[in-house]
């Protein structure tokens, strides 16, 4: 291909009139991909990425594994023969105590306990982010800090006056009583992620509302609720997470006949009937910790925007 300069009938110069080659690459050499920073940083993410995934491998080769094989095979070799006997007798026939149902019968009470619990907790959490930022109130900072403050309270030191005041409103032992509960615990966390998400959106959208006549719910619903899906994707990992992993507010309140999933699960493994059956302890775990999982994967991108989002002011 000709040079465009020679076309032309000109030649390109510098300041003092040298004849510069224009055929050469120009701009900063590119930089090495390989460099000692990169080196290290990679290192580290890979050796944190072994220490998490490769305790997740065992528990997956394991479960799939007969317990012959267990028993005088390599813990970290994958089965021979791959058996799924583990898993089905994880959901429906081992033995969690006195019954033998598996874990099917717990999935189902956490899924009862999850659900309200959720809702009810992001719902009144929502309100009073958006409340705290726009509509404050004498004595609203003051109602913060209460309210921040409770939840750096240890759960154990809650127990017993959440079980008199359970008892009290004849709850106890029953799947509100967890709901309840739950929801408690949940909405100091939530109000603070949703109250700093609130005031990191522009105060004209506000404004601008109240001008034309909007009122206080009329406002949540139709400017603030759809534009706070990122931090409402927060607030339901968050919750998700932490309630279906339960097992302290589910073994006190719930009930025997009301046991959520990780109640089940401990049962199953803790269980002094015969030798322990290592396939099925690892797929009951598998099974009870694949909800979280499920709900991270699936929106786990709007998770990182919506945290990077409520903690823009605080």
């Amino acid at each position: 291909m000709s040079n465009p300069a020679a076309l032309s009938g000109t030649v390109a110069t510098d300041a003092v009139g040298r004849q510069l080659d224009t055929s050469a690459p120009h701009g900063p050499r590119p930089k090495p991909f390989f460099t000692p920073r990169r080196i290290i940083m990679y290192s580290i993410l890979f050796v944190a990425c072994l220490y998490y995934l490769f305790p997740l491998y065992v528990m997956i080769m394991t479960s799939f594994k007969t317990m012959p094989e267990i028993r005088f095979g390599n813990i970290f070799a994958p089965p021979l023969e791959f058996s799924g006997d583990g898993w089905v007798k994880a959901w429906s026939t081992a033995c969690t105590g006195l019954t033998c149902q598996g874990l099917s019968p717990g999935f189902w009470n956490s899924v009862k306990i999850l659900i309200p619990s959720v809702i009810i907790s992001t719902s009144v959490a929502a309100v009073n982010g958006y409340a705290l930022v726009n509509w404050k109130f004498k004595g609203s900072e003051i109602f913060f800090a209460i309210l921040i403050f409770g939840s750096f309270i240890p759960y154990q030191v809650m127990l017993y006056p959440l079980v008199m005041i359970t008892r009290d409103l004849g709850i106890f032992g029953t799947i509100p009583a967890v709901v309840l509960v739950h929801t408690v615990f949940g909405m100091p966390i939530l109000t603070l992620l949703f109250r700093n998400y609130f005031a990191s959106l522009p105060v004209e959208l506000f404004k601008a509302a109240r001008v034309d006549g909007a009122g206080f719910w009329r406002i949540f619903f139709e400017i603030m609720l759809p534009m706070s899906l990122p931090i409402i994707v927060v607030a339901l990992i968050l919750q998700v997470t932490g309630i279906w992993n339960d097992f302290l507010f589910g073994v006190v309140f719930a009930g025997t006949q009301n046991y959520p999933m990780t109640v089940q699960l401990n049962n199953i493994v803790n269980s002094a009937q015969g030798s322990p059956e290592y396939n099925v302890n690892m797929a009951a775990t598998m099974l009870t910790g694949l909800v979280p999982l499920i709900v991270y994967f699936v929106s786990g991108r709007l998770f990182v925007r919506g945290v990077a989002a409520g903690a823009v002011k605080g």
